[in-house]
């Protein structure tokens, strides 16, 4: 298991504890109040469909902000380099943009509340079960990962054993979630979005200025391949240029990109809780636009860390294949910040951890509760039922969690870990998804089908590589890191998409009638839209604002190619 050494203990006092505990008094609070505004399922699950733009817009992204992007993407910049970067401007803003435009009018439009029922009412009850099923098993394991990352935090903070940590963050998390269901995690990711920037902004700006700028973090840097985001082979870990790009491209940028951001519920589930369809589609567009510069938050200051602390540049020296890069960014905050700073940082660090596991125990109770309990165990209850069981289910998740964070804890880079879970279950979920989105002739049974065969594509090729599932590997391939995890997601999509043309052929698809809202060319384009989106300003018409993103993050690429 991997802990925290025992020197990295981060020496707060009277003033971090009293910030630290204003905050908790913040999250607790917005629970409660959100609890008043829960009478139904519908508003445990969904916020009751009723949020602006800006707040599910926020959450969107706060609902990412968790143990990955704070702690793995660090972790990343401190063994990788600029290279990092491509996990925002290739693999995760053109797939935000793309739900933003094309694909929330689906979601939003059919009045699904969930992707899996999506999937049902596309493909059928095979489809369906297999989605919820495997969607409900992947957030109990990334939520594990956030859980760890955020037991480590008051591990370090207050040298308490892990276990213990680990359980002491559970409950703070459940506290919320179960009072105010999607609402208090919602308000809540837009009170830690804040508080992350604030953390980690002085962070970053102390890191330069201690190393002479960036252009001083470039002197001190050796390795050039850090310093240029493309090809990417120490990221990818593929030694061929042209095959580190394809997999950077079509593996990252394309199928595991795509497939997590438009079909994890994770995410949607901010989207679809907008008050109208413009909303819906605007979330994660203005989501966007942070999501394109936390670059600079989370990459810079483990790039720092990799310079500036023994810890971190002793390893990178070395070699160290044993040391634990998720804890770059601890080590440059114990070395850099002064009491009060050290307090917002540690705030902030909580905050984002628990955002990401908010999101993933909100999204599992909402697919349990509606997708898997209601569907298939217990039918026609009255409404109140189904809220139990939401509740219910969110402490069953939470207590699961403290197990599957015991997993998290063997890996020494959770990006990883992460990137392999993605690669399982993510790419040939959107593979399934956009050719029956796209191709009315795909049927009920090759809908199911396609997404076990791809589930176990990237199954073998996990097993084959070289670490992609820790001890479980057996190197037969020569894969490793991310890499491995690339090929593992391009593979599900090839072999979803390859089984789902043929049993297709094979099969009877569904009715054209039965297809509108759930296939293009057989949905008319007013249904794509608010009636009243033509008097809005154009900065508030998601066309036009996904545009401007799109400039932007095309710009971002070519600064630093």
């Amino acid at each position: 298991m991997v802990l925290a050494a025992d020197t990295l203990r981060l020496d707060a006092n009277w003033v971090d504890y009293i910030l630290i505990a204003l905050y908790f008094v913040f999250v607790l609070g917005i629970g409660i109040l959100a609890r008043r505004s829960v009478s139904s399922s519908i508003d445990f699950f969904l916020s009751g469909r009723a949020l602006p733009a800006w707040v599910t817009g926020l959450a969107f992204i706060s609902a990412n902000l968790g143990a990955v992007e704070i702690m793995g993407m660090s972790a990343n910049g401190a063994q990788f380099g600029i290279p990092t970067v491509h996990y925002f401007w290739v693999g995760a803003v053109p797939a935000m943009l793309f739900l933003g435009v094309v694909m929330m009018p689906f979601y939003y439009g059919s009045k699904v509340r969930s992707v899996p029922e999506f999937m049902q009412k596309r493909f059928g009850t095979g489809a369906h079960l297999v989605n919820a099923l495997s969607f409900a098993l992947a957030q109990l394991l990334i939520a594990g990962i956030n859980l760890y990352l955020l037991a480590t935090i008051v591990n370090t903070l207050l040298g308490w054993n892990l276990y213990l940590s680990l359980v002491v963050a559970a409950l703070i998390v459940l506290s919320y979630i179960t009072l105010g269901g999607l609402s208090a995690a919602i308000y809540n990711e837009v009170l830690q979005f804040f508080i992350i920037v604030a953390a980690l902004l002085p962070l970053t700006l102390v890191g330069l200025n201690r190393v002479g700028g960036y252009s001083g973090l470039e002197d001190k840097i050796n390795d050039a391949a850090q310093l240029n985001s493309w090809p990417g082979t120490n990221l990818t870990g593929i030694t061929s240029p042209f095959w580190s790009v394809v997999g950077i491209v079509f593996g990252l940028g394309f199928v595991l990109s795509f497939g997590y951001w438009t079909t994890n519920f994770v995410e949607v589930q901010r989207a679809m809780a907008s008050q109208s369809m413009s909303a819906a589609r605007r979330a994660p567009i203005i989501g966007s636009f942070p999501k394109m510069f936390i670059p600079f938050l989370v990459i810079f200051p483990g790039m720092i860390a990799a310079v500036l602390t023994s810890e971190v540049a002793k390893a990178k020296q070395s070699g160290d294949p044993s040391f634990d890069y998720n804890d770059s960014l601890l080590y440059l905050i114990r070395d850099l910040l002064p009491n009060g700073m050290l307090g917002i940082a540690i705030a902030g660090l909580l905050a984002s951890f628990m955002a990401g596991m908010a999101a993933n125990i909100s999204a599992f109770n909402t697919v349990l509760s509606y997708d898997l309990w209601q569907d298939y165990i217990v039918k026609d209850r009255e409404d109140g039922y189904y809220l139990r069981v939401g509740r219910i289910a969110t402490v069953a998740a939470t207590v699961i969690a403290i197990g599957t964070a015991l997993i998290a804890s063997n890996y020494t880079n959770i990006m990883n870990y992460l990137q392999t879970l993605f690669g399982f279950f993510n790419a040939p979920l959107f593979a399934t998804f956009i050719l029956g989105m796209f191709w009315k002739r795909m049927t009920p049974t090759a809908g199911w089908v396609g997404l076990v065969s791809g589930t176990l594509a990237a199954v073998v090729v996990g097993v084959l590589s070289e670490d992609a599932l820790g001890g479980m590997s057996v190197g037969a391939i020569g894969l490793k890191g991310q890499g491995a995890s690339f090929v593992a997601a391009g593979a599900a999509f090839v072999v979803d998409i390859l089984v789902s043309v043929v049993v297709s052929q094979a099969t009877r698809p569904k009715p054209d009638g039965e297809l509108r809202g759930l296939v293009y060319s057989l949905t008319p384009k007013e249904d794509f839209h608010d009636r009243s989106e033509g008097q809005l300003a154009w900065w508030q018409r998601p066309t036009r604002l996904a545009a401007v993103s799109g400039v932007l993050v095309i710009a971002l690429n070519i600064i630093f190619w």
